[in-house]
Order: structure tokens, then sequence, then C-alpha cells
């Protein structure tokens, strides 16, 4: 599970590109209770989307022209000049070179092999989202690829990960951690995207699973707001109920109602 002692190769950020942050802000914080808070010049007017006086995402604007809606997942460095060193070896493909964000940190964005966009932050002032886990907040990770096992050795290779297969009923779930991690710090799983019926092969991506009280209830609120149920919700033993949604500007992204941790 994901937790803020973060580190390295972790999640330590996520951050939605949408072509219209008034309209993303209104629909998530309906779903989520969340309150987007704009940046000034000085960030580009990156904005920051908070859960009580806690960060849980960041936003910025992006011209439909320029891309699809998407987030982005941000994986913890102490050093995004070494990491971006790592990708291009690994054969990804560095889109945005490491650049200091004032006192806060240091970000790059990549892409892996398959072309799925990923990103680093290296820490300074900000550690990282202030909550995970928590109602509202990220708690998971997961990429669709058309390769796990390709992209298990490009991800080992840039940040080190433990990959695990964990069996259950009808197959396995290829699980990552950091190096060194206990199991339990485990903080998402790789995909066969061909595998799941209602996902685009040609559109490989990784998507973050965020925490809510009520699976089926977040999923009826996301349509009744304009967004899409891509996946309806579905229970697993263990791991709890879940769902894949769209945002209305076609961001994809995953929730779930965690199933109680197991007694002692």
């Amino acid at each position: 599970m994901l937790t803020t002692d973060y580190k390295d190769g972790s999640p330590n950020w996520v951050d939605l590109a949408t072509p219209d942050p008034d309209g993303a802000a209104a629909f998530y914080s309906g779903l989520f209770g969340w309150d987007y808070r704009p940046g000034g010049e000085e960030v580009g007017g990156y904005g920051v989307f908070h859960l009580g006086e806690k960060t849980v995402a960041g936003g910025m604007a992006v011209p439909a022209e320029q891309g699809p809606s998407a987030w982005t997942v941000y994986f913890r460095s102490s050093d995004a000049d070494a990491t971006a060193a790592a990708v291009a070896k690994a054969g990804g493909t560095v889109l945005f070179e490491p650049m200091d964000v004032m006192d806060l940190g240091r970000m790059a964005v990549f892409a892996d092999p398959a072309g799925v966009a990923f990103a680093t932050w290296q820490p300074r002032r900000n550690k990282g989202l202030d909550a995970v886990t928590e109602i509202g907040s990220m708690c998971w990770t997961e990429l669709y690829t058309g390769d796990v096992g390709a992209a298990a050795d490009f991800y080992r290779s840039v940040f080190g990960w433990e990959i695990n297969e964990m069996p259950f009923e009808g197959g396995s779930y290829t699980m990552v951690k950091p190096a060194g991690a206990a199991d339990e710090e485990a903080f998402g799983g790789l995909v066969p995207i061909a595998a799941d019926p209602v996902e685009d092969a040609e559109r490989p991506y990784w998507t973050p699973y965020f925490e809510v009280a009520d699976c089926d209830v977040t999923a009826a609120s996301a349509e009744e707001a304009g967004g899409k149920v891509r996946l309806s919700p579905v229970f697993m033993e263990g791991v709890g109920r879940f769902a894949k949604l769209a945002d209305p500007y076609g961001a994809r992204f995953a929730v779930i109602a965690s199933a109680p941790a197991p007694g002692p």
C-alpha cells in the first residue's frame, strides 16, 4: 500500500492535464470533495488539489491540441538527472529534461519503450503528496501495457523495483514495490492490456486509483457529473470493490473501496 514515507521508486505525486481546469475542478470536487487552488505565474498556473489542508494531486491546463487529458503518476527519485539517464539507457524517452521547480523539487517527464508517460519528482521543500490511502486520495497504481515482461525489465532497471507474482484464482497479478521494501509496501501492478476488454491495446497507460467510501455511489456520481463508467463496479475478494472511470474530458482513472486489512 502507498504511504507518505516515500522511498525511491515509489509514487509520490500525481497530476492531471486537462483542457478545462475549472470544469475538472468542479467534477473532482463533487466526486472526492477536493478543493482546487490554482497557482500563480511563477509556476505557470499549475494548481494543487487539496482535501482539507492536505495536498492530494496537482493540475494544469493543457490545450486539447497538445494532447489528450490524462493523469500522470510521478515516482520519487533522489536524483532526477540520474533517473533521466537510466530511462534513456533502458530504451525510454526523456520528454522533458530534469528541471527545478523553484525550491520545491526537481522534476522530469518520460515515456517508457511502449510510449507510456510517467514522471519523476526529486523532493526538496515539497516531499510529495500530503495524503495517500485515505478516502479521497491516491492509494494504488497500475500500468496497462502490451508486454508485462518488457515493462518489468524497464522499470526495474530505472527504479530498482522488486517485482513479484501474486497468485489468485484463475491467474496471477504482477505487483511492484520499492527495492528492499516489505511486501505490504507494494504500490502497484503491471497488467497485460490485451487481457482487459475495457482497455484499448493501442493506448497503454498508468492509471491512479483513488480510495472511496462507496465504489457504487462514486461511479454513479461520476456518470451524473458527465464522466464515464468504463468498468462497472466489481468486487474482488481480499481486494475490495473497484471501478474504472473517465472524467468529462477523457482522463482515465480508477476508484476502489478497499477491503479491510486482515486482523491479527
